[in-house]
């Protein structure tokens, strides 16, 4: 056992120790680390009851009502048809995690999180999506076991066999929707964080609905682009590239990328937030599809959150890690292990990832 480890093991015994813990709330200079590890254990308890006092909030509008102007207590409970005392319940635990804030005069106006929440409208899609994977985690240990159908797996319409068959537009087209939403926001940290700028063809691997192909087309005149994923999801995109108006630049490929060849003419690829979904046998058939269709010297642009990465851990790991536990597939991993993934597949030069905003995103550069 190292050093470390041994460490680890004391400080264990220390920390789970009543006459240590006693010691360490009197002491001056422990007493404020003693004071945070006990509110972030709390936290780790009592975390359904924030998520859920956030979805109440969206259920019933608060965000929205008090955007156009604060209110008191009375009038919010008239326009909600609550009792004035059993509202204030829920509006004193919006208060404390910083939704909403109490104005000098005692109104209610938006918290700090409440106005973020007004201007990332994506995520209010994700909160109510939520309802599902809630539905799944009443029992974690039989989740993350599995062996299951999920409410997330029969909502998720490529899970399985999803990708390999045709499926309907109605089937995809909510969860396109859904992700389609919060891709702007991946797009703008993609554009901000790579430069196109010498690329002159871009094939979109599993682009969705083509939200990043039409940012990228309004910040770069000369690319052409190539949109590949499965039929019904085209169908939408087509839809969307006539709506700002590079159809002419803009070019579909449906087929799915574990069962099709991906189309050539792109020097560079990119892969946003799908290689996730994705275990570790169909993540490889995915890159060495990608690796086949670009030229020599052609890159790959691979977005998506990283497993252990300090500043998006409980992200990447604790949230996207039973999500895709509900969905049935899946995995995060680390930079190495998408490193280790891409050599298989051929590519040859691997950048560190970067990221302005490791909550949304990391990008990554693979080469081949």
């Amino acid at each position: 056992m190292g050093f470390q480890d041994q460490w680890r093991r004391w400080r264990n015994r220390m920390i789970a120790s009543p006459r240590f813990q006693a010691f360490a709330a009197d002491f001056p200079l422990t007493r404020p680390i003693a004071r945070a590890r006990s509110k972030a254990l709390f936290d780790l308890i009592a975390g359904f009851t924030y998520s859920q006092t956030l979805a109440a909030c969206l259920e019933l509008g608060l965000f929205e009502r008090l955007a156009e102007a604060p209110a008191s207590l009375e009038n919010l409970a008239k326009d909600l048809s609550f009792e004035p005392k059993k509202l204030e319940r829920l509006l004193k635990a919006a208060v404390s995690l910083d939704l909403l804030e109490r104005t000098s005069t005692g109104t209610y106006d938006l918290g700090i999180h409440g106005a973020a929440l007004r201007g990332n409208p994506y995520i209010a899609g994700f909160i109510r999506h939520h309802a599902l994977l809630y539905e799944d985690l009443l029992d974690p240990v039989g989740l993350v076991r599995g062996g299951h159908e999920t409410a997330l797996s029969r909502y998720w319409a490529y899970v399985g066999d999803g990708e390999r068959t045709p499926a309907s537009r109605r089937a995809v087209a909510e969860y396109t929707e859904l992700m389609a939403a919060s891709q702007k926001a991946v797009a703008r940290e993609i554009l901000a964080l790579h430069d196109f700028s010498n690329a002159s063809h871009v094939i979109d691997v599993g682009g969705s609905n083509g939200t990043f192909i039409a940012a990228a087309a309004a910040r770069y005149p000369h690319l052409h682009f190539t949109l590949f994923d499965l039929p019904a999801v085209t169908e939408i995109a087509q839809e969307s590239f006539e709506k700002h108006g590079i159809s002419g630049r803009a070019q579909i490929a449906p087929g799915s990328f574990l069962t099709d060849p991906l189309p050539t003419g792109a020097d560079v690829a990119t892969l946003i937030r799908v290689l996730h979904d994705h275990d570790d046998d169909s993540a490889l058939i995915i890159l060495t599809g990608i690796r086949k269709t670009l030229p020599p010297k052609g890159r790959l642009i691979l977005a998506e959150p990283l497993s252990g990465a300090p500043d998006s851990a409980p992200i990447a790991d604790a949230y996207f890690g039973l999500y895709f536990a509900a969905m049935g597939q899946g995995k995060t991993r680390n930079a190495d292990e998408i490193a280790q993934l891409g050599r298989k597949a051929g590519f040859t030069r691997i950048s560190s990832p970067i990221s302005r905003m490791p909550l949304i995103t990391y990008v990554m550069v693979l080469e081949h």
